[in-house]
């Protein structure tokens, strides 16, 4: 792990980090944070908002770390993945020195994030459909290069990464890099994911999210799994008191047992209609290709993107354009909807 740390900038390993006040006792008496001591309304639960929350509650790392099957000290809740993205890229990359690997197309967060702090991003693009190349990532890495980010099932292509080739480069990058892989939507894939790797490869860390298959968006939950120290590290540039009052209430709500079960029928019906839908879309004269998913959206090869996506938003219906991406012309990107959504858009292509 000393190896690992070593990547991070030298001024957050020796950070502290910034001072949070104690909550103490559920009894005790808070007169040492500058809160207001009335609540909104006639409320002195624990949850009232005029108290501020830990900046990492412990019933949401456990109940997070029982939901991946992780060891509480490996979980860092942050407000969504993409808090998780740019805690990484601050604490590995300094400004004009250091870069981060992405395979494009995918998530675009891994590049603001590095623009934002001014990173240099260097793209080893994905190969033949949408695959991993491990073996150019590999070439092309170097010492500048502290953050390697993956996204599996990738964003907007929708297919998993081959574990074979991921395997590689964890192997490869050893002590040299952090590889981050993106899990925001294995829920709706099938596959196990890169959570058992963790052992094997401190330098390893998985990022999930509550705002996909369990219908968090708007609350803005997501987790980063790592080695402890890494996790500490990350901690260390995280405010006090991040995590809001009411997103704690619903993520701890959301991971319940009898939420997770009905999450987990959910989950069933939007691959069931995805695949419905895939079928359906490739049926209609104005689409080429549409391809494999493993999310909760598909990617639409169109033979006029901009008409097609002129016909859906003369329904009312928004898609998301992707055809400006290298490797990705004429191609839209449509989330699985309800049926009755998904058979309103059917109807809005077809009269294209």
């Amino acid at each position: 792990m000393s190896d690992i740390l070593a990547l991070a900038r030298p001024e957050i390993r020796d950070l502290r980090p910034a001072a949070a006040h104690a909550h103490g006792a559920a009894a005790a008496v808070r007169l040492h944070a500058n809160e207001n001591p009335w609540p909104d309304e006639a409320d002195d639960s624990p949850t009232a908002l005029n108290r501020y929350f830990d900046g990492q509650p412990l019933a949401l790392v456990d109940a997070l770390a029982a939901y991946h099957g992780v060891d509480p000290a490996g979980v860092l809740v942050t407000r969504g993945s993409d808090e998780a993205i740019d805690l990484l890229v601050r604490a590995f990359c300094r400004a004009g020195q250091d870069r981060i690997l992405i395979c494009p197309p995918t998530f675009g967060m891994y590049r603001f994030s590095a623009e934002i702090q001014g990173a240099g991003v260097l793209a080893v693009p994905l190969g033949e459909d949408f695959q991993l190349n491990a073996e150019a990532l590999i070439r092309r890495w170097s010492p500048d290069v502290k953050v390697v980010f993956l996204c599996s099932p990738n964003n907007p292509t929708g297919n998993a990464l081959a574990p074979d080739s991921v395997e590689r480069v964890l192997k490869a990058l050893a002590g040299r890099a952090i590889v981050a892989i993106d899990e925001a939507y294995l829920e709706f894939s099938g596959q196990q994911g890169f959570i058992d790797r963790l052992p094997r490869h401190p330098g390893l860390v998985i990022l999930r999210t509550l705002s996909k298959a369990h219908g968090l968006a708007g609350a803005r939950c997501g987790v980063a799994i790592a080695a402890p120290a890494l996790v500490e590290l990350l901690g260390r540039i995280m405010p006090p008191y991040a995590m809001p009052g009411p997103t704690v209430a619903a993520a701890l709500a959301a991971l319940d047992p009898a939420r997770l079960a009905r999450t987990r029928r959910r989950i069933r019906e939007i691959v069931v209609e995805r695949e419905r839908l895939r079928h359906a879309l490739a049926a209609l004269p104005g689409v080429t290709r549409v391809f494999p998913s493993e999310g909760n959206f598909l990617l639409v090869e169109f033979a006029d993107a901009p008409l097609s996506l002129r016909a859906a938003a003369a329904d009312g219906l928004l898609l998301r354009d992707f055809s400006r991406q290298p490797g990705l012309a004429q191609c839209l990107r449509i989330t699985v909807g309800s049926r009755a959504e998904n058979d309103r858009l059917l109807s809005a292509l077809e009269r294209a």
